[in-house]
């Protein structure tokens, strides 16, 4: 793993504390459920009201937590008061999202001053823990 440099010893209170703020991610379901430098996990507990015309859980709600673990991990990088804005994002649906759960893991390729540069990776998770990649993302996300 990496090894980054933490401006905010309280990057991850600062971190649950924001996520909290987010409406959009309740009315998903979802929850935030690791934080370390650098790095976010998302967890989406799939239910019908998540999916699309085919039974799959649409990728809005899919994209939208993998943005969200993105840009949090960008923000326990960034010195105390900061907040994050996604600049713009790029995502590859490899598979369909299937399973009783979502993971969306969002990680920091390259901090900076001004823009951080993130990868975030869409698992589809079964009853038995089994997970496979849905989806991927590249996104930049900007210092406020």
């Amino acid at each position: 793993m990496t090894q980054f440099n933490v401006q905010n010893p309280d990057y991850e209170q600062t971190v649950r504390a924001s996520f909290a703020q987010q409406g959009f991610m309740a009315f998903l379901g979802a929850e935030l459920t690791a934080v370390s430098p650098g790095e976010i996990t998302i967890e989406l507990p799939v239910s019908a009201s998540l999916s699309q015309q085919h039974g799959f859980v649409h990728a809005g709600a899919t994209t939208a937590v993998v943005d969200s673990a993105c840009g949090y991990a960008a923000l326990t990088l960034m010195p105390p008061g900061s907040e994050v804005v996604t600049v713009e994002f790029k995502v590859n649906l490899l598979a369909p999202a299937l399973g009783v759960k979502m993971i969306a893991i969002g990680r920091v390729v390259r901090p900076g001053r001004m823009l951080t540069v993130c990868q975030g990776e869409l698992f589809g998770e079964d009853e038995t823990g089994a997970r496979k990649r849905c989806a991927l993302m590249t996104a930049t996300m900007i210092q406020r």
